[in-house]
């Protein structure tokens, strides 16, 4: 494993655990719009550290684990590194920006800057196969639209727990980065740079028309 990654990956686990034994070092620094409003933005990064249990940490840093080496593989462990912070950042911000007047509303995890790294790979390797619930063979980029059309109806039900915003902001984030980073892309893989913006560009439709 890379040093890097692994170095996150126990980061997270030592934080989570923390968090797991101490509920006022979790309340400190959970995402809470409330909080951060009132000037306390550290949140929008430190709550990218904490989780809600074992099972919740587990299933993020899995992800991670088979996922970073295809963006470090393509574009090196710096370029990883600014991905997946940048990831966890963005799906920090367009939490804040959806969720702007909800003073109450809180979210922990790593997903923002995992589902970042996981389309990152996706745009990188669209010619993957993933497993669905680890049976079902998907290719990588109808994985990748259709976790994100899921997202989206997740922000407009609300009907769990999930932070399904902050997965939508990582996603924006990977998939920016990456194009950033790898700007041939656009012409070089066209279709499928069009393709995995559809769910992005129907985000902002819903959201500018009122109807997220």
């Amino acid at each position: 494993m890379n040093p890097i990654l692994l170095f996150i990956i126990a980061v997270t686990a030592i934080f989570s655990y923390r968090g797991f034994r101490d509920e006022a070092f979790f309340r400190k620094y959970e995402f809470h719009i409330g909080s951060i409003r009132a000037g306390e933005h550290l949140r929008m990064i430190s709550s990218g550290f904490l989780h809600a249990d074992f099972t919740h940490l587990i299933f993020n840093m899995l992800t991670l684990y088979f996922f970073a080496p295809v963006v470090i593989a393509y574009l090196g462990v710096l370029h990883f590194l600014i991905i997946y912070l940048g990831s966890l950042l963005c799906g920090s911000l367009l939490s804040l920006y959806i969720h702007k007047n909800e003073y109450y509303y809180r979210a922990i995890g790593a997903s923002g800057a995992v589902t970042g790294v996981l389309y990152s790979a996706i745009l990188l390797r669209p010619d993957m196969t993933l497993g669905l619930y680890f049976i079902i063979p998907v290719p990588a980029y109808l994985f990748g639209i259709g976790y994100l059309l899921y997202s989206i109806y997740g922000m407009r039900t609300r009907t769990d727990n999930i932070g399904h915003t902050a997965h939508f902001g990582g996603a924006i984030g990977g998939y920016a980065i990456t194009l950033a980073q790898v700007p041939s892309m656009l012409y070089e893989n066209t279709l499928m740079v069009i393709l995995l913006a559809i769910p992005i560009i129907l985000l902002f439709i819903l959201e500018k028309s009122g109807k997220l």
